[in-house]
């Protein structure tokens, strides 16, 4: 190939990763997976088959491989070979040994993560080299999921997100007409419990090395533990791996429970189906729907694959009483749904403000600004597309109240209108937690570092992504690339 010929040219590694032409590579791997569709979309397994093999012994699609697990959140953590790719050479020498032929995956590094509700996460951390696979692997694969996924499942895919997913709740339940009567799911341990013999009989990727990764095991104290079931949270392609496991449940629904003439007169059981990852929700026009036809399907669809619902999580509820999805609640108010934080994400957040700025007691205001900035801004523009100014509202009070705690801890001993100068100042007709400038503008003092209100926060309607687009599909380039367009117009406000 030319490209390793041009390399082969290069002075040495490090030299030879710096002359690589990303854009290229971006464009060859791009063009295997718009044929990866194509070939999907007329069902031609066998050359979806060796389009993916093409694609994984490619040196376009192993350097890119290597180039996301050396530039992600991740790329400092090690797996149990303590290995990490920090530098050019090393990077470069990664792209050669991204090969099929003696690939054999070392075991997890089991670590846990705390959950909101008090428990631990297992996360199964691979080496580099195993996430450069995954990385690689996942190219071929994600093509394929995304033509013949769920329509309507957002989690843990290119160009969707948790708005999309709430704006297609609110189109299943906004109308005047549509179904009262909510199914909120919960999958049992969804990564740990996936059946191993499913996913190999019907992923549609190379068997053997996902045979592989699926029975590494995991290391914990030393000890070396095998892995009958699930696929491990922490790896690069796990979610894409969940998401084939599921897809499927909306077209059974679809099909089980269309419009149909009952004694004369046509019923329409307002099946509707939303997923994000392995939350989801599913309409129904009535409760004893939802809890004898539904539910049983539904329970009957996972236990194929090893899963089960939470029994906990898993209820069926009113659309006035209200349900909480991705943290945000849905609600019927007379003739109009609304949708508002939910009051868990709510004390979720005010619970972190208070936490950070107890973390940070005795750190100067510049700092703790710092600090609070990100969480604030992130939690307000999640909340944005929806009915949320009087929750900015209240979280301003809140954010308000704990500082002036943290400021009347520091100075005990002097008056509120000395710390209300100390740290407040007027801009314009109200005042900022703010750090002035040291020099003046012709306008006065300007401030240093302020913190964010999040009342200011442009309130804005989202607009979904169309359910049947393919951002490997280059009949829908113009499409995404006009979305991005309008993206970037609305975050340049």
């Amino acid at each position: 190939m030319k490209m390793e010929q041009s390399m082969c040219a290069a002075s040495g590694p490090a030299a030879q990763w710096e002359q690589i032409d990303w854009s290229q590579c971006e464009q060859k791997v791009r063009r295997l997976q718009a044929r990866i569709v194509k070939a999907t979309q007329e069902g031609g397994y066998g050359k979806v088959k060796a389009l993916q093999w093409l694609l994984t012994h490619s040196f376009y699609g192993r350097a890119l491989a290597v180039k996301r697990v050396t530039h992600n959140k991740g790329k400092n953590t090690p797996g149990v070979d303590g290995a990490v790719w920090r530098s050019p050479a090393s990077r470069y020498k990664a792209i050669d040994t991204l090969r099929r032929r003696g690939y054999q995956p070392r075991p997890l590094r089991r670590v846990y993560i705390p959950k909101t509700n008090g428990k631990l996460r297992p996360l199964g951390i691979p080496t580099m080299k195993d996430r450069a696979m995954q990385a690689l692997y996942l190219l071929a694969l994600l093509p394929v999921s995304e033509t013949t996924g769920d329509l309507n499942s957002y989690g843990f895919r290119p160009k969707r997100s948790t708005a999309d997913a709430i704006e297609q709740c609110f189109n299943a339940v906004g109308m005047r007409n549509s179904a009262r009567w909510v199914l909120e799911g919960d999958i049992r341990g969804c990564f740990d419990n996936i059946s191993h013999e499913w996913m190999l009989d019907h992923i549609p990727t190379d068997k053997e090395v996902l045979r592989k990764w699926l029975k590494a095991g995991f290391m914990e104290n030393r000890m070396l533990f095998p892995t009958e079931a699930g696929t491990p949270q922490g790896g690069i392609i796990s979610p894409t791996l969940a998401n084939l496991t599921l897809d499927g449940l909306e077209q059974l629904l679809k099909q089980a429970f269309r419009q149909r003439k009952i004694d004369g007169k046509m019923h329409n059981p307002k099946v509707n189906f939303v997923r994000y990852a392995d939350d989801f929700i599913i309409t129904g026009s009535s409760k004893e729907l939802l809890e004898n036809e539904v539910k049983p399907l539904v329970e009957r669809f996972l236990f194929e694959r090893g899963l089960q619902l939470s029994p906990e999580k898993t209820c069926i509820t009113h659309i006035e009483d209200g349900f909480d999805f991705l943290g945000q609640n849905l609600r019927r108010h007379g003739v109009k749904v609304l949708t508002t934080p939910s009051k868990k994400n709510l004390r979720a957040f005010f619970e972190k403000v208070r936490s950070v700025i107890r973390k940070n007691d005795s750190a100067k205001q510049v700092n703790l600004i710092g600090r609070l900035n990100p969480v604030i801004r992130g939690w307000a523009n999640y909340h944005r597309h929806i009915v949320a100014s009087p929750a900015f509202g209240k979280a301003e009070m809140v954010i308000w109240q704990s500082l002036w705690r943290w400021a009347k801890r520091r100075h005990p001993k002097k008056s509120t209108a000395w710390i209300v100068n100390r740290y407040w100042h007027r801009l314009g007709t109200r005042r900022y937690f703010a750090v002035m400038a040291d020099s003046k503008t012709r306008q006065g003092r300007a401030m240093a570092s302020y913190l964010i209100d999040p009342r200011k926060i442009p309130i804005e309607r989202h607009i979904k992504v169309k359910s049947n687009a393919n951002p490997f599909d280059p009949q829908w380039s113009s499409y995404f690339e006009s979305r991005k367009k309008l993206k970037k117009a609305h975050d340049d406000r």
